[in-house]
């Protein structure tokens, strides 16, 4: 029996007398790149411009809505609470920050109206907290996805992002009636809430974002985030009063300087300044609203860029 060895076809450009048995012809980078755009051809998983990719995000924006509630309601799907977690958590952070600085440390002898106090920077931290562990995650926790479809890769920070400001609005329920309990009643300054968490919101989701590029090529930083978070936390007057430990010449000039500048300590307080009645503008650093617009503009266009330039990257290796 001969055994037929099937041969090649030609490349399209090549003449059509050309004999069907000879070589393929030998290209240049450059004549390669060329034949490529003559042809339509672009190169698998290259990063588009950051216009087309804009646009890429909101064509996906129900893609993102629909991936952050679906995280949302399986959060607490195994636990026999469910949902009620959502409140619970915050609820029992702020019960042992009582206990530990309140009454330990006595820390709410300089704070009037504590309980508000202490409860609102819980669960205004916890916001900006969540959303940053769960950008370290949003990468290499979704490595199925990320190497099986292709889609802006920043959809998944961004859903994160949003499935903490869900779960933060559906916690503000609680919030109201512990502040309504205890004397702080609504009134037009709570529309000041608004505007200070959107902030909060477009600087968590930048963050956010930064982590997520760190994380994806160390995963290491998804264990040391909670060391850091927790230094963070401390030094954002979440249990104790930030104007208060400030006044006077306690501490130097650059560390006052740091720490009203802080972003969790500036958004912390401008909740505090809307809700509740003895926090008045005293207690907030100079030109805070711009302070709180700088640090989300930077922090989101910042972030959202640096996750961009390495689009090309996530889910390889």
């Amino acid at each position: 029996m001969v055994s037929q060895t099937a041969t090649p076809a030609a490349p399209a450009d090549t003449p059509a007398d050309t004999p069907a048995d000879a070589p393929f012809p030998v290209y240049a980078p450059g004549e390669l790149a060329a034949l490529a755009a003559r042809h339509g051809l672009t190169m698998s998983g290259a990063r588009p411009s950051l216009t087309a990719y804009v646009r890429q995000l909101w064509g996906r924006r129900h893609f993102i809505t629909a991936f952050a509630t679906a995280k949302l309601t399986a959060q607490y799907s195994q636990a026999k609470l469910g949902q009620i977690w959502q409140i619970m958590t915050p609820l029992l952070n702020a019960t042992v920050y009582y206990f530990i600085f309140g009454v330990l440390m006595n820390t709410k002898r300089n704070v009037e109206d504590f309980v508000p106090f202490l409860v609102t920077g819980v669960f205004i931290w916890t916001f900006t907290s969540s959303s940053i562990t769960a950008g370290t995650r949003a990468i290499s926790g979704n490595l199925g996805l990320v190497r099986a479809l292709h889609f802006p890769r920043a959809s998944l920070p961004i859903a994160l992002a949003l499935q903490q400001l869900q779960q933060l609005l559906f916690s503000l329920g609680a919030l109201v009636l512990i502040l309504v309990g205890f004397g702080q009643f609504p009134k037009p300054s709570w529309l000041l809430a608004v505007p200070a968490l959107l902030l909060q919101a477009v600087f968590n989701t930048g963050v956010s974002m930064v982590v997520a590029r760190l994380a994806a090529r160390t995963p290491d930083i998804a264990q040391l985030m909670p060391f850091l978070l927790r230094t963070w936390m401390y030094a954002s007057g979440v249990m104790w009063s930030v104007d208060t430990m400030l006044k006077g010449d306690r501490v130097p000039h650059a560390v006052m300087v740091l720490l009203e500048c802080n972003p969790a300590a500036v958004f912390i307080d401008l909740m505090r300044f809307a809700l509740i009645d003895s926090f008045g503008a005293s207690h907030l650093p100079p030109h805070v609203w711009a302070i709180a617009a700088g640090w989300a503009l930077v922090c989101g266009i910042g972030g959202f860029v640096y996750f961009w330039q390495a689009e090309e990257r996530y889910g390889r290796g």
